[in-house]
């Protein structure tokens, strides 16, 4: 009896959002959410987002991305992960440019070094329906939301945008003062959300300087979420509050986040190996099946 082959994976983290890189080119495999899900709950393979390769299927790129969170739950964007994924796939090729077909798009990924590697991460979606939003909103610069007595809202305002991911963003005086894991899962799952959202917190610090916290859509508190920064930058700069270049930190460190003038936004930020293991693959599905 032939032994089945395991599948290889890597541990990295963008600025302490742990990642879980899986190589599935030429195996003809795919993870099923329930997969996920439990590689997620053991302690050595948890992870925020795991990326997933698999061969690719738009001319020109070098892999679909599949993108699970920590519920098994699939997600859009993952700026954090595609800077891990750039900086293993540098390694192991020599080369410093990439693109990548995620369910965001295509994504370009730029590898200068590990410490500064570039994700171009598309166009942002200001249009309710984009969002999406289950109610139609004119204005998405500030949407009617609050949390709390009306009269004293706790938090209230968002800005919401979708950059891959469905996210809100409330301004406050100081992001370490609102309880974001108690607030956040009810945000997430708010009536308002149809397809749930990233709930981030968030204080301009100067016209180039942001503070963010973030909740993250289906993976809870997280250090870092980098479709999140990009989100609080591009709501900043909507909104009068910030320049289109910034510095975006977060619990695990900073950002450099970009709106450019054609309207794409790119993130710049470190991604760092931890260790490599082995996954059985007796126990992914064969791709179609």
């Amino acid at each position: 009896m032939t032994a089945t082959p395991a599948i290889r994976y890597a541990k990295m983290n963008g600025l302490g959002n742990e990642i879980v890189v899986v190589d599935l080119r030429g195996s003809g495999k795919r993870f099923t959410t329930d997969e996920a899900a439990s590689i997620a709950a053991a302690p050595r393979t948890h992870f925020d987002q795991m990326m997933v390769l698999h061969d690719p299927e738009t001319p020109e790129t070098d892999a679909r991305i599949l993108i699970y969170n920590t519920d098994g739950t699939l997600a859009q964007a993952c700026g954090n992960g595609m800077r891990c994924i750039g900086m293993q796939e540098a390694g192991a090729t020599g080369r410093s440019a990439f693109r990548f077909e995620t369910d965001a798009g295509v994504l370009d990924v730029r590898v200068d070094s590990p410490a500064s590697i570039a994700v171009d991460m598309g166009k942002p979606r200001f249009g309710w329906k984009d969002i999406p939003l289950s109610e139609a909103f004119h204005d998405t610069r500030r949407i009617e939301l609050h949390v709390g007595p009306a009269d004293k809202p706790i938090l209230h305002s968002p800005s919401a945008v979708n950059v891959g991911n469905p996210h809100a963003v409330f301004w406050v005086e100081d992001p370490a003062a609102i309880d974001l894991g108690r607030i956040g899962p009810i945000l997430e799952y708010h009536p308002l959300f149809p397809e749930r959202a990233n709930i981030s917190i968030a204080r301009v610090d100067a016209r180039d300087a942001i503070t963010v916290r973030t909740w993250e859509r289906g993976a809870g508190l997280t250090r870092a979420c980098g479709s999140a920064a990009c989100a609080a930058a591009v709501a900043a700069a909507r909104i009068g509050l910030c320049d289109r270049k910034v510095t975006v930190t977060l619990p695990g460190g900073p950002l450099v986040i970009e709106w450019r003038a054609d309207d794409h936004i790119i993130m710049t930020g470190p991604a760092e190996f931890e260790y490599d293991g082995t996954l059985e693959s007796d126990r992914l599905a064969t791709a179609g099946g």
